[in-house]
């Protein structure tokens, strides 16, 4: 198949585009920094490409079997529209051409929920802090394409990622529809869960909580390394 990959330089993305490979996919990264980005291939093709510009999305996306969106910015308390304006553009060029499978990263904070494994000081403090403050535009936008995805004759799947971390391999993580009790999602997990999500059709038109438990950090640990991270999803 023929994946492309939006947010292909992000953190998952980088993953996402690794494992696509490893798979024996042809894989399209899109970055607005060809030049940085770390993986050479023969199945891969690297092009420059913002994703608030149709026209360049246009022509990343033709010839696309499946696109995958890994985009991420990070926290900002002022308006962000990368994600929705984004899988505007990306629907626009995917109509165009005939393409209809996507899978796109959300999180699981665009519909909070207490979680059993949460506490009173995730489900009580920082969850509620979060979303209401430094992720309130993150999250407002991530709403917003989803809404726009549901509304669109698509064949879609939103993955919904709770905090991130870092682990050295793909765990036997867990998917629900909609939100899920977990807390952690491993980035490997998260890049292995869409790629299997591009030749199923079991996850089409749903929102997923993905999930990791095995090998995954404490609260703190996550929250410290995540504050000092510079690369996002995109």
């Amino acid at each position: 198949m023929r994946l492309v990959v939006f947010g292909a330089n992000g953190a998952t993305g980088r993953l996402l585009v690794r494992e696509a490979l490893a798979a024996g996919h042809v894989v399209v990264a899109a970055t607005r920094q060809p030049a940085d980005f770390p993986l050479a291939g023969d199945r891969l093709v690297v092009e420059r490409a913002d994703v608030l510009n149709d026209d360049a999305v246009a022509r990343v996306v033709e010839g696309a079997d499946v696109v995958l969106s890994s985009l991420g910015v990070p926290f900002s308390r002022k308006p962000i529209t990368v994600y929705s304006a984004g899988m505007a553009n990306i629907a626009g060029a995917m109509s165009r051409y005939g393409i209809k499978r996507v899978i796109a990263v959300s999180s699981s904070a665009t519909e909070p929920s207490h979680h059993a494994d949460g506490g009173f000081l995730l489900n009580r403090v920082i969850q509620p802090l979060v979303t209401a403050t430094i992720g309130k535009t993150t999250y407002a936008d991530m709403r917003r394409m989803e809404q726009f995805l549901r509304g669109s004759d698509l064949d879609w799947t939103v993955m919904r990622p709770s905090g991130l971390f870092d682990a050295a391999a793909v765990s036997a993580y867990d998917l629900r529809e909609d939100r899920a009790d977990g807390i952690f999602t491993s980035r490997v997990d998260l890049a292995a869960s869409m790629l299997a999500q591009a030749t199923s059709t079991e996850w089409v038109r749903k929102n997923v909580a993905v999930n990791t438990s095995a090998g995954a950090p404490t609260l703190f640990q996550t929250f410290r390394r995540e504050a000092f991270r510079r690369d996002q999803n995109g």
